[in-house]
């Protein structure tokens, strides 16, 4: 009877885990949303996963062997791949062929190059989908093999958030708590799961009900960690990657990168424009959450592209320029162009394509490090009585997105835009009364300022707080700005790219070089004018020049400010850098030449991080350890029994399912100094808990039983070395190795 009902058990169990692993995968998957597209690989990191742990599943309740069921989704994953993503080429569309396998590193190349250049969230390419499809795969059959032959659940769940911190580091953000939280209870039912699973010995006490506290001490802790800690981790500015060179965040999380310690020149340009004009790398329209995320429309190759100039009303001048630029240190897959592009030619390589609604050209897997290309303007130049005349328009349903405002968005940002234009009367004035408002002396530029007070970002709760304060930098005036014309009812959107930078001192084709560092890394608004097209602001105090159009009784051929505002000419490329560090008010709490404390923060955060992470398995293995203590008190030989081999394990001491109590008692004794009293005691008490008739096992005393097991294991620590008994303290076997297990049967040292 109990023979036969153990597998039915233990066949639903195994149901039910593998249920819950498929929920804790998809649960660790989740964030990759933000960092790549959604498309074809959001429904393939599902169905596919579905598939293999399916067979896994069916493949146990046939019987069939562990070996041969890692094999079994080892066949599937390899079908189910060919089948999707090499069709075409494959024997009956599923069987690999030569030609096949030769696009696999194909492939991996142009993902890992499109990852490394890339922009987040990232174009859901075929390249990228092979990649994290195929990856998810074979996540998924060592995770089956892990948790349902291995019966290790807590190794998965290492897997799990490693997977689930990898958009922390591809993107800077804060951390999604729910997120987290959602991942925690997938895993947390993982392991209970898996633990009642589990065939209990009916003749003694088990102590494996242990597991789910311990399972929740580690699932707490790393919530600590991840929420506490993680966001206190520090951010590289440049993402290191197969590209050297210098990236930038398209996301406006621009402000670790505008700190940066050092200036770097990133591009060089020279052409016929009266003024220098600012670079584009992308536009952003849809604020989500707490960052900006870049526009994502049609594009097609520079070959396809016709160039066509934007639309514009007759009556509306327009001036065509050329723009040569260079490109130094920019290892992003964004080319810097002037807007609006109409033309781009000199760029090497076939990957490039261009958005014609915005006009930004990006790769699909290189870099814009050292490019030289000539790009080609249209620029719209209405007069003053013109763009006073024009209205900011949605355009229809096309700019419809450039009117959203988020959820829950200060009201400060309202009512701030109707106070400071409430004596303009048309769209135009309003806009340059916004735009003087914010140059003016209410608002102060600072770098320092938004990490001070907290601010330090581009979601609307962070553009509600710079506006209290009245500081920040380009990305809060940037922001500010165009919510503040969506409360208007205009549509807007922000730019990211460089400000022209400073002359060089240099000409090339008689023009005047100008070389842009990574101090001028900018961001900065623009609104849609019907007739004119999208107008650029330039809010940000001490940066730039602000926007005027002139008015029809002045020269058009004398130099005047384009649509894309241009900075103020300088000598000196810190001269529109905005203050740099060595310029902070001394009352902001850093020491000229010393240390400012609050940059001890993220060190600090670190360390106790780090220390959490280590404490965290011998604090596991103390509230376990506590618990047992209290069964073992109470009369439980077998929780006695279960620490001894615990100790053990700790001590790299082989623990195997087929050695008897009293066989595992003796190899103690005479091999590893194990104290010969204390365990025979304990052998005669877990030998008659699990053999003697029921009217004849007795409960043994339970303070006994502590001071044996406790003298065992003092004898065991005794006989090892001074850095065995570390590593057991720091990293003890026993929280995810059990005894009779596969790695409990192999010597981790001798000891």
């Amino acid at each position: 009877m109990s023979t036969d009902g153990a597998p039915s058990r233990s066949r639903r169990g195994d149901a039910g885990t593998t249920i819950a692993l498929l929920v804790a995968l998809v649960a660790a998957l989740l964030p990759l949303l933000s960092v790549i597209a959604p498309g074809t690989w959001t429904v393939l990191c599902i169905a596919g996963p579905a598939a293999l742990l399916l067979a896994g599943y069916l493949s146990r309740r046939w019987g069939v062997p562990a070996v041969a069921v890692t094999l079994i989704e080892v066949a599937l994953w390899i079908l189910g791949t060919t089948a999707v993503f090499f069709s075409d080429v494959a024997w009956l569309a599923v069987l690999p062929t030569l030609e096949a396998i030769e696009r696999v590193p194909l492939l991996l190349e142009e993902a890992v190059a499109a990852i490394t250049v890339g922009v987040a969230p990232l174009e859901a390419t075929p390249a990228v989908t092979f990649l994290v499809v195929g990856s998810v795969g074979l996540l998924v059959i060592a995770l089956d093999h892990v948790v349902l032959t291995a019966r290790m659940p807590l190794l998965a769940t290492v897997a799990f958030m490693a997977v689930w911190l990898i958009p922390s580091l591809a993107i800077r953000s804060e951390v999604d708590v729910w997120a987290f939280v959602l991942l925690a209870a997938a895993m947390l039912w993982l392991i209970r799961s898996d633990t009642r699973s589990r065939v209990r010995s009916t003749s003694a006490p088990s102590p494996a009900s242990g597991v789910g506290v311990v399972s929740a001490v580690i699932a707490t802790v790393a919530i600590v960690v991840a929420v506490v800690a993680a966001p206190t981790l520090p951010q590289s500015a440049a993402t290191g990657g197969v590209v050297s060179g210098t990236t930038i965040d398209a996301s406006l999380n621009l402000g670790d990168d505008l700190r940066r310690p050092s200036e770097v020149p990133v591009v060089r340009t020279w052409g016929d424009s009266p003024t220098p004009p600012y670079l584009r790398v992308a536009t952003l329209t849809r604020l989500d959450g707490d960052s900006w995320r870049p526009d994502r429309g049609r594009s097609v190759t520079l070959d396809e592209w016709d160039g066509a100039a934007p639309e514009t009303a007759e009556d509306i001048r327009v001036v065509e320029y050329r723009t040569q630029v260079e490109v130094l240190d920019l290892a992003s897959a964004t080319l810097p162009v002037p807007y609006p592009a109409t033309a781009i030619e000199g760029v090497d390589g076939a990957e490039w394509v261009v958005t014609p609604d915005n006009r930004t050209v990006r790769s699909t897997g290189v870099a814009a490090q050292g490019q030289q290309y000539e790009v080609a303007t249209t620029v719209s130049r209405p007069s003053l009585e013109q763009a006073r005349e024009s209205q900011a328009t949605s355009g229809g349903a096309r700019f419809a997105s450039a009117l959203e405002l988020p959820l829950g968005m200060p009201e400060n940002i309202a009512r701030l835009a109707e106070e400071v234009t409430v004596d303009a009367d048309n769209d135009y004035d309003r806009l340059l009364a916004l735009q003087s408002w914010f140059r003016g002396t209410s608002f102060d530029y600072s770098l320092d300022a938004p990490v001070e007070e907290g601010f330090d970002g581009s979601g609307a709760d962070a553009i509600g707080d710079s506006l209290e304060v009245r500081s920040g930098y380009c990305v809060h005036f940037a922001s500010a700005f165009a919510l503040m014309a969506r409360t208007l009812d205009m549509p807007s959107r922000v730019v990211v790219g460089f400000l022209p930078g400073a002359p060089t001192g240099e000409t090339a084709d008689d023009e005047r070089v100008y070389e842009a560092t990574t101090a001028q890394l900018h961001a900065w608004p623009e609104v849609r004018f019907e007739g004119i097209g999208w107008v650029a602001f330039e809010p940000t105090k001490s940066l730039g020049s602000a926007q005027r159009f002139i008015a029809e009784d002045i020269d058009p051929s004398a130099p005047e400010p384009s649509a894309s505002p241009a900075p103020s000419a300088s000598a000196s490329p810190s001269a529109t850098a905005g203050p740099r560090a060595d310029e902070r008010d001394p009352e902001s709490g850093a020491v000229a030449g010393g240390i400012d404390p609050s940059k001890l923060l993220p060190t600090l955060g670190l360390i106790l991080g780090i220390a959490a992470l280590i404490a965290a398995p011998a604090l596991a293995r103390r509230i376990r350890a506590a618990s047992r203590t209290a069964r073992v008190q109470g009369g439980s030989a077998g929780t006695a029994w279960r620490m001894v081999q615990d100790s053990a394990l700790d001590l790299g001491i082989e623990v195997p399912a087929a050695e008897s109590p009293r066989a595992f008692a003796a190899r103690l004794t005479t091999e590893h100094g194990a104290d010969p009293t204390a365990l025979g005691r304990l052998t005669a008490a877990v030998e008659r808990a699990s053999y003697a008739a029921p009217n004849e096992r007795g409960r043994p005393a339970g303070e006994s039983l502590m001071a044996d097991a406790a003298s065992v294991h003092r004898s065991l620590r005794e006989a090892v070395s001074p850095g065995r008994r570390l590593a057991a303290t720091v990293l003890p076997r026993s929280l995810i190795v059990r005894p009779g297990s596969t790695f409990a049967a192999a010597t981790a040292a001798n000891a």
